[in-house]
């Protein structure tokens, strides 16, 4: 029997307003949930515009699939490179929010989306002139090559349009408002998502551009979803608003800005330079195991999409309670999206060893392709929950403040343990002749691109345990990061 009650009562069920939800006070896991249900959709989405140019290049043909492979890691380092930005503007206004200060909410997003604007703008012409050394740097073959550049010079020309919707989403995210950035995405990504064969395959009145028609159709959707952003930021209709008073660049404030934000651009930067430092690893490989690691890469992303939901959901939980003084709530906060995480990605982890060929099989028919890219997730899949462990942790201590921490937990984690395993697991090791032939047989044996699987799945447990350790030390409950070098702010 029907409620009488309309689709739209049905999906409010599911997605609650920053109105609807009181962060500092009363039940965790509820507002926990709800605060992150919507960011998973976001977040899916946003893997949504990667998976479709991934999808139809893989159609167009394994080259292309791997040009991208080598493109992917180079945008996220780009991003990553002025993303901190938008990190430290998210926990201000969630600590200001906390705190019930909100001008000084909107201040903070007014200079953050000031500043975050004009580093992308450095950014993109500096990646545009670099791009090609860059990609022969990390062994991109004189196959890959071409395809790989013209998508990255794309990209690098539209970062403004890419970056800046990332910053409201950020900001929104931060005054506790997970939906609206939700629904500007969704649009969007449909955008992308009917653009992209017209313009890789020359479908209609388009010429065939391949891998740069993806590239074009891609920034074209991020400049409409920046766009719709900063319409709905300038308007203050809904989450934070932005002023155009406040716009005007404040140095003092920008160091503020910088302090939380360098170490962030360095957490994720490091995780950038990571994958593309694993790139130089693989890419001694064939072009198949290439594209194999990188369609192994947007599975990836696709998977980890719940854990990384409840890290920016811990982020602004944690923010608005030590803005409103309450670190114990923060704390049980974070345990609780330690434990959902770990259990939920150990379910997808069990599917995953199961369904391996057949998702791989969705963004390419090459055989063997499918065959190394299954085996691939195949490795990784069982150590898939404790990835959930320090997602969770690390967005505590990002909405603390702690920025530099989280940074450390991920250079940690990928520089210092994955990247070392995987370049000795992988390849025979020499050793002087002197110690003689028995000593030479046994080392000589590697296990190829198995080393490199082998090196994520042991990354990911030990910086599970790494980062649950760090957070128990209890040293984030002290931080304050909206004390040092405040403005004043009058009010209206």
């Amino acid at each position: 029997m029907s409620d009488g009650r309309g689709l739209g009562d049905r999906l409010g069920d599911l997605f609650k307003g920053q109105e609807d939800l009181d962060l500092t006070s009363g039940d965790i896991g509820k507002p926990l949930l709800f605060l992150s249900l919507p960011i998973v959709i976001t977040n899916l989405l946003q893997v949504a515009y990667n998976l479709a140019d991934t999808f139809w290049l893989g159609q167009y043909s394994t080259t292309a699939l791997a040009a991208i492979s080598f493109a992917f890691p180079m945008i996220f380092l780009l991003i990553s490179l002025g993303m901190g930005l938008s990190v430290a503007g998210s926990v201000l206004v969630a600590q200001h929010t906390g705190a019930e200060e909100h001008r000084e909410a909107e201040y903070a997003a007014s200079q953050t989306v000031t500043f975050a604007l004009l580093v992308s703008v450095v950014l993109g012409v500096t990646g545009y002139f670099f791009v090609e050394d860059f990609l022969s740097l990390l062994g991109a073959s004189e196959q890959v090559l071409p395809g790989a550049t013209g998508y990255l010079q794309v990209v690098s020309l539209g970062l403004t349009a890419m970056f800046g919707f990332f910053v409201f989403i950020s900001l929104m995210r931060g005054a506790g408002d997970t939906i609206t950035p939700m629904l500007v995405m969704f649009g969007t990504v449909v955008l992308n998502i009917v653009l992209d064969p017209f313009l890789i395959f020359g479908w209609w009145v388009f010429p065939e551009m391949g891998v740069v028609g993806a590239a074009i159709a891609t920034i074209f959707s991020r400049a409409v979803a920046l766009l719709v952003g900063l319409g709905i930021l300038l308007s203050g209709s809904r989450g934070v608003r932005i002023r155009a008073g406040d716009m005007a660049p404040d140095l003092s404030y920008l160091t503020k800005l910088l302090r939380l934000g360098v170490p962030a651009s360095v957490e994720g930067t490091g995780r950038a330079l990571s994958v593309n430092a694993m790139l130089f690893v693989v890419g001694t490989f064939s072009v198949t195991v290439v594209a194999a690691f990188g369609v192994g890469i947007r599975v990836f992303s696709l998977v980890f999409m719940p854990a990384i939901a409840m890290d920016r959901g811990v982020e602004t939980m944690t923010g608005q309670n030590l803005g409103a003084d309450r670190p114990d709530r923060a704390a049980t906060a974070t345990h609780f999206a330690a434990r959902v995480s770990f259990v939920l990605l150990t379910v997808l982890g069990a599917v995953t060893l199961f369904a391996a060929p057949a998702v791989v099989g969705v963004f390419s028919d090459d055989p063997d392709v499918v065959r190394i890219g299954a085996e691939f997730l195949q490795w990784v899949a069982p150590t898939f929950g404790f990835i959930g462990i320090v997602r969770a942790y690390s967005g505590s201590f990002r909405g603390a403040g702690k920025t530099l921490t989280a940074a450390a937990l991920a250079v940690l984690m990928l520089g210092v343990i994955r990247l070392p395993i995987a370049w000795v697991a992988s390849r025979p090791v020499a050793v002087p002749a002197w110690l003689g032939p028995q000593v030479a047989d046994l080392f000589a044996y590697s296990l190829a691109e198995q080393g490199i699987w082998l090196a994520f799945g042991v990354s990911n447990v030990l910086a599970a345990g790494i980062a649950a350790a760090w957070f128990l030390r209890g040293t984030w409950r002290d931080a304050d990061p909206r004390s040092a070098g405040e403005p004043t702010v009058a009010d209206d």
